[in-house]
């Protein structure tokens, strides 16, 4: 199985494909295995690279909180260590924000930027969901997701319960960039969201405005599994995005 010791942590990854560099960033407690959807489809453009983060499917788990800054300078380590120069970033929920903070520290880095249900800031998220997530336990989670973690995670099905804390509180706490932040990314951006995602559509639309560079897709009739409700649409909607990116570059109101 293909790992990398990279910034103290014992990264899984899976490659496939040829072409740019592509890399995969899943969202908040999943592993890769969620991207099965797009792999086909994106593998036939590009080379994909699909890092597991720190406690999330495959790779361990290690002490010290988790944070979108600490996971951001985890995938920029992975990208150096593989010898990526720069890649088209396409993340989902978590993936997205830490695509986004990496466009705004390293935007050497960031070729082009996809976010599928992402929030620049923890207030982008309904008061009510942040309460939940604040109080969510092993038992309360979704019962796929800590199935999952329990088949794949080295540290065990016991240990799930140690990073939901630090998840959670990450997810109430964070991110925490600003208009004026976004303002400075200038890599092309997609921002895509379903009409029924997490993230309430007033702060998606202010994601976008703030982004030069950016284009805004909202998928109808689609959740924060955007992704997997729809995925040929969307699926076509990003490489034909990828494929044109000197589109993006015109300036919105």
């Amino acid at each position: 199985m293909p790992y990398i010791d990279v910034h103290g942590v014992h990264t899984y990854y899976e490659t496939e494909g040829e072409g740019e560099p592509l890399l995969l960033l899943h969202g908040g407690a999943a592993p890769i295995d969620f991207w099965g959807p797009q792999r086909p489809a994106f593998a036939a453009a590009y080379r994909l690279y699909l890092p597991e983060r720190r406690a999330h499917g495959r790779t361990p788990d290690i002490d010290g909180p988790i944070t979108y800054e600490v996971m951001a300078d985890d995938t920029v380590a992975f990208m150096e260590a593989m010898e990526i120069k720069n890649a088209h970033i396409v993340g989902w929920s978590d993936g997205g924000n830490i695509g986004m903070l990496m466009a705004v520290r390293r935007p050497d880095l960031v070729r082009t930027l996809v976010s599928i249900g992402g929030n620049y800031h923890f207030e982008g998220m309904p008061e009510e969901m942040r309460a939940v997530a604040a109080n969510l336990t092993p038992e309360t989670f979704m019962p796929a997701l800590v199935d999952l973690y329990g088949q794949l995670s080295p540290d065990g099905a016991g240990h799930f319960g140690v990073v939901l804390k630090k998840v959670t509180a990450m997810w109430v706490s964070g991110p925490t960039l600003t208009p004026a932040d976004l303002a400075g990314i200038a890599a092309p951006t997609l921002v895509m969201v379903g009409d029924a995602d997490m993230p309430t559509l007033e702060h998606t639309i202010a994601l976008y405005r703030a982004i030069p560079s950016a284009q805004l897709c909202v998928v109808p009739g689609a959740s924060h599994t955007v992704a997997m409700n729809k995925p040929e649409l969307v699926n076509r909607i990003i490489l034909d995005f990828l494929a044109s990116p000197a589109r993006s570059g015109e300036e919105h109101e």
